[in-house]
């Protein structure tokens, strides 16, 4: 067993850097076209060199892989796809030794329909109590309870051969966990403890917001206020039992709390609940200064009066990647469809998430980049016999699913697959091996290298709030510490603030020492 975290904090995740790994996608060790541990454990120098402060690993649990490891059958094994509960336990010891922490999900809102716990509750056993099982509506029961639809669409209820209902927000192999029992709570706490135990520094926690249900389980039709399943009152108490297991190991928690009521957000941020909570807003605001600057104020201000660092992250494993979503001439993105009103430049996108990215790390708090976000990876175009996603296959084909962001990470330009392992469990895109980590590492212009120019230089900004400069309309500009940082979203060239020597650009400048459209600069005060 690992060695446990030291029961202190010393405030790491306050402005840490955090690199997110999608285990399956990351680096294949075995050759078998998955990613896995063994492929994280090889690739741990070039993370420790990209200098991340610490590693988010997505789902890593036993699972039917129903929805990408989200629907767990054993929280306490990995699943043998990836490796060992024994090669997870040397992967967080070797990568606290390169100076690199690790965070784990915990996917506390549903289970697998093959976890130990529904089984029994299938075959009429006490752990029934520990779902939402309920009778029909209609005549003969042929409806579902309520009118509730899943995330990934369609009902949100499955109907049983003995005629009753389960509830699943998700996929229907994916029942939802009634948290109203004391046996889930403490199942869940008992949990934290076995990966606390095991030296993981934190535990990001995903739909943090959906796990408390109105135990009436009313239709929407009668109602929203408070919502039946959402951000309801009693689901704080569950987080602020597990704050208290959390301190007794010095671990930290980041929930992901999609709320536009940025009051009813920061409730969860305060000091006896979650350290931090993931800033949506940030992500999915369109590349427009006013938005932008906006999205940054009331980040900034709902989480003052927590006293909890604000996280910013421009791409994740649920959501289109950066370079493809800034690649538009407009800003008709639809997240809920990915659909977009133009095609990607990807000339253009590249542009923009280059500048993103030295935005987004000069900002006070703490930032995850998701990998493949530092190769400047587009979004890939996954045939449709190739999707695994559930929701595109839940929404009747409509919505294209996640896989366009999960492709395989390509490492080696000369090797088969882009030198990711075995044939890929996705399809890479032709030309995949043009964004190589090798072939990076040898351009100095590369987005590799500055993402590791910026993350060596973050320090700059301190640990000190944020003040706005004065700056035309389309450009954002700030000091922290004795750095600045400027952002142009506008069209034509700007001139640069008073400074005493430049840090780092996105983009060179052009002839007269202006900052172009679509470029951030770093410099010294």
């Amino acid at each position: 067993m690992g060695q446990p975290t030291p029961a202190t904090d010393d405030g790491w995740w306050r402005s840490a850097v955090i690199y997110q790994v999608y285990v399956r996608s990351f680096a294949d060790g075995d050759g078998d076209g998955t990613g896995d541990l063994a492929g994280v454990r090889a690739r741990l120098p070039y993370l420790a060199e990209l200098g991340v402060d610490a590693l988010w690993f997505n789902s890593w649990y036993r699972s039917p892989m129903k929805d990408g490891g989200y629907d767990v059958a054993d929280y306490r094994a990995v699943d043998p796809a990836f490796g060992t509960l024994a090669e997870a336990e040397k992967l967080i010891a070797e990568a606290r030794e390169l100076g690199i922490r690790t965070i784990v999900d915990i996917v506390p809102n549903h289970v697998s329909d093959q976890h130990p716990w529904f089984r029994a509750a299938l075959a009429g056993g006490p752990e029934r109590e520990l779902f939402h099982f309920r009778p029909g509506r209609g005549e003969h029961g042929e409806l579902p309870p309520n009118d509730w639809q899943s995330e990934f669409g369609g009902p949100a209820w499955t109907r049983l051969p003995d005629g009753d209902w389960y509830l699943h927000l998700f996929a229907p192999e994916q029942p939802d966990l009634n948290w109203a029992h004391p046996a889930v709570r403490q199942e869940h706490e008992d949990i934290l403890r076995f990966w606390f135990e095991r030296g993981v520094a934190g535990v990001r926690i995903d739909s943090a917001a959906l796990l408390a249900k109105d135990p009436a389980l009313p239709d929407f039709t009668e109602g929203h206020d408070p919502h039946p399943y959402v951000d309801r009152d009693e689901l704080h108490d569950v987080y602020r039992a597990w704050r208290a297991v959390a301190d007794e190991y010095g671990a930290v928690f980041v929930g992901e709390v999609w709320l536009p009521d940025t009051e009813r957000f920061a409730r969860y941020l305060r000091p006896d609940e979650l350290h931090t909570a993931f800033n949506f807003s940030f992500m999915t605001c369109p590349w427009d200064a006013a938005r932008l600057r906006t999205s940054i104020d009331d980040t900034l201000a709902e989480h003052a009066p927590v006293g909890a660092p604000a996280t910013w992250v421009l791409c994740n494993h649920d959501v289109t990647r950066t370079v493809t979503r800034y690649g538009r001439a407009d800003t008709g993105f639809d997240f809920a469809t990915k659909a977009f009103g133009t095609p990607t430049d990807l000339e253009l996108g590249t542009r923009r998430a280059r500048a993103a990215a030295l935005l987004s790390l000069a900002l006070p708090g703490a930032v995850y980049v998701y990998q493949g976000e530092e190769l400047g990876l587009p979004e890939a175009d996954i045939p449709l016999g190739r999707i695994e996603d559930p929701m595109h296959a839940r929404s009747g084909g409509t919505d294209p699913g996640r896989d366009g962001c999960r492709v395989p990470l390509p490492w080696a330009a000369g090797e088969p697959h882009a030198g990711f392992g075995g044939e890929p469990w996705l399809p890479q895109p032709d030309g995949w091996a043009a964004y190589a980590a090798d072939r990076q590492a040898e351009d100095p212009a590369s987005m590799l290298r500055l993402y590791h120019e910026a993350i060596r230089l973050r320090p700059e900004f301190g640990d000190g709030p944020l003040t706005w400069l004065p700056a035309p309309d389309g450009v954002l500009a700030f000091a922290r510490a004795d750095a600045l940082c400027v952002v142009n979203l506008a069209d034509a060239p700007v001139d640069l603030p008073a400074h005493s020597a430049p840090l780092l650009a996105s983009g060179p400048l052009d002839t007269a020492g202006r900052l172009p459209g679509d470029t951030a600069v770093w410099l010294r005060a």
